[in-house]
């Protein structure tokens, strides 16, 4: 019998609180682990996400870590300012973040959208961010196929977030498509039902309109200007981009660290959370 996963069995015997910040008049939801006189970590979801992304990876880093994983704007149960959300909009919420968790610099790891978010901030606030990581990170290319994908499931599960059709949307993102991952569709079922969510989804998929996406996307001035210490981390079943473009992008980061994981798909931090936290923790810990 495949054994059941429960994002509370994840939590348990973990020492974590959940609550909402004030970040520049945006409230704004978070999970949060460690002893806040450590090093600060912030963590990144993706598009259409939430901070349960990270339920696998907080025991581990809050060892060594100020562990945050967020919601990000217009996400989960964070504020939806109620437009179109470009870059700038994340990187303007997620500074204001730093600044309301007392944080001068941040250790920042970021998984798709969160990952694109990640390299801009770090393009824009250099001086907030110690070290960076780019986790199947969006935000260097602009895929027709891939974008009209992302809408058509992202919206079918928020116009009619059946079982099926969120559990669509969570199961394109592993590797392993056997698995039901019934506890992170239910939990995104109930984020999907919030009243407004649809409008905010919308709001959420304008990174996947050609024009938009083009005036966000990132390209070799930009991760040219990374100073931060930078892993690249790919997987070998990102739906989203190959091999070949995660290593492209560590190519145009001066001196970035490329590691890739196998039999993992959009999500490494969770279908495989043991060498994640190793991967990303001795990155994070300079060895």
């Amino acid at each position: 019998m495949p054994e059941h996963e429960s994002i509370w069995s994840d939590l348990q015997g973990v020492t974590f609180s959940q609550g909402y910040l004030d970040a520049g008049g945006v409230r704004t939801r978070y999970l949060h682990a460690g002893d806040q006189d450590l090093p600060v970590l912030v963590l990144l979801h993706g598009s259409g996400g939430h901070a349960e992304a990270y339920v696998r990876n907080l025991e581990a880093h809050a060892e060594h870590f100020s562990t945050w994983a967020i919601d990000m704007l217009g996400h989960g149960y964070t504020d939806k300012p109620g437009h179109p959300l470009e870059i700038r909009h994340y990187v303007d919420h997620l500074v204001a973040v730093f600044d309301a968790i007392g944080a001068e610099r941040v250790n920042l790891s970021g998984e798709s959208l969160g990952g694109w978010v990640a390299a801009r901030a770090a393009v824009d606030h250099p001086d907030r961010i110690d070290r960076l990581v780019l986790n199947t990170a969006g935000g260097s290319q602009a895929d027709p196929e891939v974008m009209n994908r992302i809408i058509t499931l992202s919206m079918a599960a928020v116009e009619n977030p059946t079982w099926e059709t969120v559990q669509s949307r969570i199961t394109w993102l592993m590797a392993d498509k056997s698995k039901s991952y019934d506890d992170l569709v239910a939990s995104r079922q109930r984020i999907y039902r919030q009243p407004g969510f649809v409008a905010a989804m919308r709001d959420i998929m304008a990174l996947q309109d050609p024009k938009i996406r083009a005036r966000n996307l990132l390209g070799p001035a930009e991760y040219g200007a990374i100073t931060a210490p930078t892993l690249v981390l790919w997987t070998s079943d990102d739906p989203t981009a190959d091999v070949g473009e995660g290593r492209r992008i560590a190519s145009m980061i001066p001196g970035a660290r490329f590691e890739l994981m196998v039999g993992c798909g959009h999500w490494p931090q969770y279908e495989d959370a043991k060498t994640f936290n190793r991967l990303h923790i001795d990155f994070l810990l300079g060895r």
